[in-house]
This record gives C-alpha cells, structure tokens and sequence, in this order.
C-alpha cells in the first residue's frame, strides 16, 4: 500500500500497478533474463497469490525468479505477466501522450501534454483503470469505467442480444449495468410457446452466471449491476435472490425506487405490482421498461398482486442487514436531480452505483488525489493548485471521449449526444487527518460543503471554457438544462455559473462522480474514494493474494509518538456511527451531478429497526442510493482486523468494508487489491495440519447428555438435540422432514458439520461463532414473527444453540424458553387464516425442495410429489 517516490511503487502498490495498469507485453514468453515479472506462486482459482520478481534464469520454458522478498521461485513461463511497462513515470508519460493526441494542432497537443503530465506527476490526478490501462496502449480497450445497456427486450432472442452485448462491453473492460423491469413476471403466459415465463429474476442469473466467465481486459473478472423496479411482480424474489445459494453469485443487486413508494411506506398504504397488458399489439415495439412512457401513451397495465407497501420495504431492508444487498437507488429523485432529465432518462446505475447512466450510457472516471493538497505551511487546502488540477482534469477527462474506441454506434452516438464524465476524488480521509479534522463530526460537514462546493465550481467553470472553444454537448438546451435540480441549487450558490453556462454553454452534461477507486487509491497508498479508512491495520484479500496492511499516515504517527494512542481525528469506517457515514454522503452529494459510492458501516450488532432509519434518512437528505455493511454479515470478505489462523486458510477473513459498490467486486466481488506476501506459519502444510486436526480433535464419549428442541421451521417441525462435552455444545442431531427426503439429507448434513465444528479446538466462542454464521439465513420462506420468526433449519439450529446456551445445563429451563418461542398451533391458524395462507407444516407434516424451481413448496398428495409453487409434479 505504500510508495516511495513519485516514479516508484513498492510492495502492494508493485503489485496492482504491474496487474492491472502496465501496458502488458502480451507474450509472456518474451520473458528473458533481467526482466520485472509478476508470477503466479499459487495458482488457486478463487484466491490466487501473484508476486512480483526479478527473472535470473531461464532454460526452455521454465524460469527461475528472485522475488522481492529475496526469495526464489521456479515457475512456467505461461504463469507470468511481463509488462513494457516498469514504473508510473512510464505510464504518466503513455496516458498524457494518448489523451492530449485529439487536440486539433500540433501546438495544443503539445501544450495540453505537458498540463496532464503535471497533473498526472506524483499521483495528483489518478485516471480511472479503464483509461490507465487502455489509453496508448491497445485499440480494443475501452476507456470508459461505466455502461448501461438497455433493458433486454422481452422476448428470447432480445435476452440474448443483451447477453451479447453485455459480453462484449465487459470482455473489454467496461463494468455493466442492466434493468431488468422490461422482462415479464414469473409465471406470466408467453403466448408463443403456449407456456409461461421464468421471470426476470431466473434471466438475471443467466447475466450474472456469464459475468463470472469472463476475464475483463485480461487483468479482472466482469462487473456487473442488476436493478429491478418497485413496481415489478417479480420484486420480492429479487430482493431475497441471493438467499438462495448458486443463483446470482456475480452481480451486484439494487432496487430502484420511487418517491411515490416511500410515501406509500410512510402512510403504511398498499403497493400495487403491476405489469403491461402483453398481449397490446403494440407490446413487442413499445415495451422497453419505461412504465411511465407506457403509461402516458393510454395503454393498459394489468395489477398482479396488491401488499403492503412496508413489507416490501421491511423485505429490503432486512436483506441488506444479512448481506449488504440490494442496495437501493431512490431512481426517481435521481431523474429529478439529473441534467439530462430533459432528453435521457436514467434507467439504472453502472456495477458500483455511482453513475447512473440511460440506456447505452457511457461514463469514464478519474479521482483528484486530496491528500496532495495539504499546504502545511497555512495548515489549510491548497486552494489554487487545486483548482489548477480540478480545470486541467475537466479537460482530461473530455478528450477521453475523443480519444476511446467505441465497440457499439449506440454508445458513440449516445456519448457524443451528451458528453458525459465523471471527475471524483480520493484521499479525502488522509487530507482531513492532515487537518485535524474528524470524518463525520459537524466540524467535517461545513469542510465537506466547502471543498466539494469549491470542486464543483471549479469543474464547471471549465466545462463552460471548453463549450466556448469546442462547442457545448450535442442535445444542450441552456434553459432546460439550467431547471434541473442539481442545477437549481449550483446556481443558487454560485450564480456564476448559471451566468457562465448561458453565456458559454457546457461541454458536458454532467461533470461529477464520486467512484470507489478500491484498487487505484490503494495503488497509490491514499484512502479510497471519499471513504475513512477501513482500519490502520488490516488485512486484504484480493486475487493477488492475503496480506496486513498498514496505513501509512497512521504508522508515521505512531512512529512519532511511541506509546500514546492516536488522536480523536484518527478515525476508521467501524469507528463512525452509521448516521454520521450517511451524513457525510448527504453533504457530498449535495455537490455531485452524479451519484456516489458510499457505505455506512455499521456494527455486527446492529438490528434491522437501525438498518431501516438509516435507509429512511438517506432518503429524507437527498441521498440518491444508499447501502449498509453490517460487520461479519458476509462470509467471504476483501478487508479485516485480525487475521485469524483457521479462517486464513480457507483466505475468508472475518470482517470486511464494502461500497455501493466499493471495494468488492463482482464475482460484487466490489475490486481492492491485496498483497500476496504470506508469513511461513499463515499456511502449514498438509503434515502439520493433519497432526493439528489430531491433536485438537474431541473424540465422542460413549455416554453423552443434552437436550432436545422441537421448532417449526418452513420444512415443517424440526426436532434439534443438542448434546455437551464438558458442560459445551458438542454435538447436533437434526430430524426434520420425511425419510429419504432432500430436506432430511441435508439436515443430517447440516448436523454433522456442525458437531464436526463444535468438536474441534479449544477456543471458547465456537458456539457463538456458529450461531453468528447460522442465524438468520433464509431461504424460500419463513414461519413465524417477530423474535419468533424462524427462517431457515440453519436459523432453527442458532435459535436452539442460544436456548441450549441460556439454560446453562438447566434443559427444564431451556426447554420452557423453547416452548415459548414457538407460535402456539391454534393462534398460528388464526394468524395464518387471516391473511388467507396455508400456515406451513399444516398441510403435511413436512415440505421438501422442489428440483425445478428450489423453494421448500414440494408437498407429497396422492402418491405424487407435487409443488405449490411452481406446479411441478412427479409421481412416487
């Protein structure tokens, strides 16, 4: 993470640069004596190690390599990455070339060359990867970050053109967004085949399954964004897909609300689902997802299921506190807020969620590096350098439009229609610890409101001197364009502009992104994006490897006042309070045309009623999208606090940071970079493990003692007996559902594992930890409410090891305890009767899975499997 020089880059920071932003010598076996390489020491293919190395020898295809630890590695040369670049100076040099090659004269090629030289020199502007990666170095890579291709038309061959589509973007580089509103529910009739539709939901998971294949660039796997609106049937199956293992694994999720459903969530009023009348004549040529559009031209909507508006908002809400998604984009403030309302509607957001773009909109991004702009001499900004910066990068940034290779009409004509870019920032976190002040206290709001309003102004100002030597984006419109929300507030804080802009007019329609930058700000060794720091230690995975990290701001702190702790100013992600993460975003927003990628951390304890006011307050201070990470609620994470031996193995660290979009990458997953290095004792060797695994391995008395507990689970009654060793949980039998079921094998499965778990080692919060990773997992429906919802036999089992926990030994008590915690049979029924559902496990006394369609709705009638869901059915 650290650099040393403008023009050299050590450790991590090697790493990512020569991976993912070198111009890559496209055959590595070139690779000679002398050469930087960077070699791929473990060849795992969901947590490689890559390092970077000297070669010092080489005979045919093998080579030997003097890594940078000293050490010496052999290796196939197929196994390696020979870059032509070797340094940043290099790479500065390519980029200023390329970018400043569209100016119209050979005198303000070479004027404009050395602006974004200077620019580029020591990392004060960092071009986003797409540009550092292509710009002057292939004629296949796009150099924009952001696409939003439009939602698939419904029918087969328009989902397998989006498909396509979607394939080429990524496959050269581009990260994607796509809506799939515009594809009919689940269950729909589709009058051509004379059946009926699998739902949007099932053709996202094909989206997300191609996004996992393909490599993007040759240096990352793809990105992608799915977004489905409020209005959809198909809606609740969205929000709760990745509940269901295997479905959609490689994208991220948010649901685009409108104003109209929050209001309906605050009056607690019913939500229509609706869909068109798809047998209009005119379907197939006027559908596009646009249920306004659709509305307006007097055609039918047919309603397909009428609930409350607050359970599909609590639905959302409790999926983002168990996993971090969906996220949601309140998509129509952000249309009322948008510059292009006019012309372009915006239909969904980029993989990250901070560029919401129309259909074939494109948007490429770079950061201001503010840790730059410390004036130590005044203890202040540098103000003017930084409006230096900010106006030649308004300048960069346009010609990158000229300067990328577009791979689809569509987006060249869209692009060249509205000229669309998105200048950010990154190291926000360090300049303020610079200054002294703390992220998120009301002190850092009014800081917030001046740098961001001062950036703001500055890239506009620019854009109005480009419009008047270049000319102003194809579709401007200065009276229109000036209504905007975004544009009412700018211009009444900076009349100026609204002057400049009428006088001038505006060379790009939107200015202003405010990007993760994951893997660029830890190249460069600054915080990321406008986020704190996730912590001053810690540890990082990525598919360069699992490495501890230290910040080096932190470290020169700590290293010049030995002993004492760090001030007030030093603050982590974890350390903030939710609100004041959301607080922060809301101030910023206010001064990006765009959106931002924002997360509010929160802690592991943090409940559901939280995560709720949280995402209402976004909501209420004009944030455009908003998303939580609650603490340990992902299994698989990119950055923790501690490194614990066991989970480090399996390179699953405990706790992790993540954005509306930041830092995990699709396959979300979101895009930090991790150091390979790994200490002698993190991996022992199969010999130690097996001799480890002996030693601290319990074996099972003949005689055990425990307790049973009885719980309805969606599956039907679950009988869970726990027995101790030592006065400990021990071990877990599970009896649910019938004999031969897929219910009953995997609940024997689950029991096993989990006695496997509680029987090795010696460290005293097994059970916690087990509960901690069972509880609340859901799967296709749930039983019971409030503290007596049971969502899952994963969640039985966590109920009852905390009621096994709390007798203490004393089962009478424990027993008590379970009793009341489930439903009562005739007050279920009453409850059940009321809503007009089967209350589940009354039908038969167990459900199993259904093979065609997964949920637990496979019921056995009259010698036949039949499920209630899907209506899939074979005889036993």
């Amino acid at each position: 993470m650290e650099t040393k020089s403008a023009g050299k880059l050590e450790g991590l920071s090697e790493k990512i640069f020569l991976d993912r932003y070198a111009w890559k010598n496209a055959d590595s076996k070139a690779a000679k004596v002398g050469d930087t390489v960077l070699v791929l020491t473990k060849d795992d293919p969901k947590f490689p190690t890559k390092e970077v190395g000297e070669v010092i020898n080489r005979e045919g295809q093998q080579v030997t390599i003097r890594l940078r630890s000293g050490e010496t590695v052999e290796s196939d040369v197929e196994k390696l990455t020979l870059t032509v670049e070797k340094t940043p100076d290099e790479l500065w040099e390519r980029l200023s070339r390329a970018i400043a090659s569209v100016e119209d004269s050979d005198e303000k090629q070479k004027l404009w060359q050395e602006r974004f030289r200077y620019i580029l020199d020591d990392w004060k502007l960092v071009p986003g990867g797409r540009i550092a990666a292509g710009a002057g170095a292939s004629d296949e890579l796009t150099l924009f970050n952001c696409y939003v291709i439009p939602s698939p038309h419904d029918s087969r061959g328009g989902i397998m053109k989006t498909l396509t589509e979607m394939t080429e973007v990524m496959a050269r580089g581009g990260g994607v967004g796509i809506n799939l509103s515009s594809l009919r529910p689940r269950r729909a009739v589709v009058a051509g085949v004379n059946g009926s539709s699998s739902g949007a939901v099932s053709w996202g998971g094909l989206f997300s399954y191609t996004t996992g294949l393909i490599e993007q660039g040759g240096s990352r796997r793809g990105a992608l964004m799915l977004m489905m609106h409020d209005w959809h049937p198909d809606v609740l199956d969205f929000i709760t897909v990745k509940q269901t293992m295997g479905q959609v694994t490689n994208a991220n999720l948010s649901v685009c609300v409108s104003n109209d459903f929050m209001h309906a969530v605050k009056e607690d009023l019913d939500w229509e689902l609706v869909f068109p009348d798809t047998k209009d004549p005119e379907y197939d040529a006027l559908w596009d997802g646009d249920l306004e559009a659709w509305r307006s031209r007097g055609k039918r909507v047919i309603p397909y299921k009428t609930v409350p508006a607050r359970e599909i908002w609590h639905t959302i809400i409790e999926s983002a506190w168990k996993s971090a998604e969906p996220g949601v984009v309140f998509m129509e403030h952000y249309n009322q807020m948008s510059n292009s309302w006019y012309f372009n509607p915006l239909i969904a957001t980029n993989p990250c969620g901070e560029q919401g773009l129309p259909a074939w909109g494109v948007c490429n991004l770079s950061a201001i590096n503010l840790s730059k702009f410390y004036d130590e001499a005044n203890h202040d900004v540098a103000w003017d350098e930084l409006a230096k910066v900010t106006r030649y990068s308004v300048r960069f940034l346009d010609n990158v439009i000229d300067a990328t290779p577009y791979h689809f009409e569509e987006n060249e004509r869209n692009q060249k229609l509205e000229r669309r870019i998105g200048l950010g920032s990154m190291g926000l976190a360090e300049l303020m610890i610079k200054l002294g002040i703390r992220y998120g206290s009301p002190e850092s709001l009014e800081f917030l409101e001046r740098i961001y309003g001062f950036i703001a102004k500055e890239s506009y100002l620019a854009s109005t001197e480009i419009a008047a030597e270049k000319g102003s984006f194809n579709a401007f419109e200065a009276d229109k364009f000036l209504q905007s929300g975004f544009m009412r507030h700018m211009t009444d804080s900076f009349p100026q502009i609204g002057e400049a802009i009428r006088k001038r007019g505006m060379r790009n329609v939107t200015v202003l992104t405010q990007a993760p930058t994951g893997s660029t700000g830890t190249m460069v060794g600054t915080s990321t994006g406008i986020e704190p720091y996730f912590a001053f230690e810690y540890y990082r995975q990525s598919r360069l490897g699992y490495d501890k990290q230290l910040v080096p701001i932190a470290q020169a702190w700590k290293d010049n006042h030995p002993g004492e702790e760090l001030p007030d100013f030093f603050v982590t992600s974890m350390s903030l309070s939710a609100e004041d993460h959301i607080r922060v975003q809301a101030a910023i927003q206010r001064w990006v045309d765009s959106s931002i990628s924002k997360t509010a951390n929160c802690p592991n304890d943090f409940t559901v009623e939280e995560t709720k006011r949280l995402y209402e307050l976004a909501f209420e201070l004009g944030c455009k999208g908003v998303t939580i990470y609650r603490d340990g609620s992902r299994d698989v994470q990119v950055l923790s606090t501690k490194k614990d031996e066991e989970e480090s193995k399996e390179r699953t660290p405990e706790a992790a940071t993540t954005a509306f979009g930041q830092v995990l990458e699709p396959a979300h997953q979101q895009s930090a970079e991790a150091s390979a290095a790994q200490s002698s004792d993190a991996v022992p060797t199969a010999p130690r493990e097996e001799s480890v695994i002996d030693k601290q391995y319990k074996r099972r008395p003949s005689v055990l003692r425990g307790a049973t507990y009885k719980i309805n689970t969606p599956f039907g009654m679950a009988y869970i007996t726990i027995n101790d060793i030592d006065g400990t949980p021990a071990e877990i039998f599970l009896n649910v559902g019938k004999a031969g079921s897929d219910v009953f094998a995997m609940a024997e499965a689950l029991g096993r594992v989990c006695s496997l778990f509680l029987r090795y080692g010696d460290h005293g919060n097994k059970v916690k930890l087990l509960v901690k990773h069972l509880k609340g997992i859901g799967g296709s429906g749930a039983i019971g409410f409030g503290a007596n919802r049971v969502e899952s036999i994963a969640d039985a089992v966590a109920k009852s090891l905390e009621l096994h926990m709390i007798g203490s030994g004393d089962h009478e008590t424990a027993a008590a305890q379970a009793e009341s915690s489930v439903v009562p049979d005739a007050e279920a029924d009453t409850i059940m009767a009321s809503l007009k559902m089967p209350f589940p496990g009354t039908e038969t006394i167990t459900k199993d899975l259904c093979p065609s369609c997964g949920s637990a709705s496979l019921i056995h009638v009259e010698g036949c499997r039949t499920c209630a869901g899907c209506g899939y059915s074979r005889c036993t």
